[in-house]
């Protein structure tokens, strides 16, 4: 009996695990476990939302930075939640939206690489891995309906091209390729604004940190769901960097260190806004 299962199993396997489960175990998608159709009228849920995340180019790579701030309704869920996520050794994650789902899509899109190395016994290309997490988002779509909406942003480094690459995605999978920077989440606006001042062509590793430390500042000065550098409880901001040597977290002191120039530099400055 086991025998046969095994069979069974290897029969029907496929390099994508996410059509595993969907074929296998469908209720344990993250976008099919629970799902209930909304009843008219009946006020959305109050659950924790994750926000603002950055993404930018800088010379020989890509960087993706979120703040630590997670929201419900008017109230601050967490400050301690972390958005960036390594997806593999050269490409990284990050999630603005409803928390929990967010959370469970990035592991499950973690899993889904891991397992397509292991069966072809190579890395999925970077095109094939933004395609891949387009049909996850797209599976979300009738939790998305109702207001537990995941909104990405995914950058990774093309090792057959040799160079950063960036994707946005809507709430239906549609994948955008973005050339310079980009933002997502409740404060988004506020940061894509201070990126336009101060990113630009060719940034060094160093600058582009500092850029994104400055936008997410920017965005929590103007956005009550975005959190600011904590100097009180030592938060700062979670950042990733991928380039030919694979996805780097940036370390704490580095970005305590740019924050602290940030206030340093607006404190002296004696501005209000």
């Amino acid at each position: 009996m086991q025998e046969s299962t095994a069979n069974q199993v290897a029969a029907n396997a496929t390099s994508s695990f996410t059509e595993h489960l969907q074929r296998d175990r469908p209720e344990l998608l993250p976008y099919n476990r629970g799902h209930q159709a909304a009843v008219p009228g009946t006020p959305p849920l109050q659950v924790p939302h994750a926000t603002t995340i950055v993404a930018m180019s800088y010379a020989g790579g890509v960087l993706v930075a979120g703040d630590r701030r997670a929201t419900m309704g008017n109230v601050i869920a967490s400050r301690h939640i972390e958005k960036v996520f390594p997806a593999d050794r050269y490409s990284v994650l990050g999630i603005a939206g409803t928390a929990g789902i967010a959370i469970d899509l990035t592991r499950l899109f973690q899993v889904e690489l891991e397992h397509y190395e292991k069966i072809e016994g190579t890395l999925l290309s970077l095109e094939g891995k933004a395609n891949r997490l387009g049909a996850m988002i797209r599976g979300n779509l009738p939790l998305a309906m109702q207001g537990l909406a995941v909104v990405p942003l995914f950058a990774g480094f093309d090792t057959s091209a040799g160079v950063g690459r960036l994707f946005s995605y809507d709430v239906t999978g549609g994948r955008y390729e973005e050339h310079e920077h980009h933002t997502v989440g409740s404060g988004s606006v506020f940061a894509r604004g201070a990126l336009k001042k101060l990113w630009r062509p060719n940034l060094s590793e160093d600058e582009a940190v500092s850029v994104a430390v400055e936008a997410l500042y920017d965005a929590a000065d103007d956005d009550s769901a975005t959190g600011g550098p904590d100097t009180v409880r030592q938060l700062w901001p979670v950042i990733y960097t991928v380039d030919r040597a694979g996805a780097r977290r940036v370390a704490e002191n580095v970005l305590a260190a740019a924050a602290g120039n940030i206030i340093e530099a607006r404190t002296n400055a004696g501005r209000e806004a």
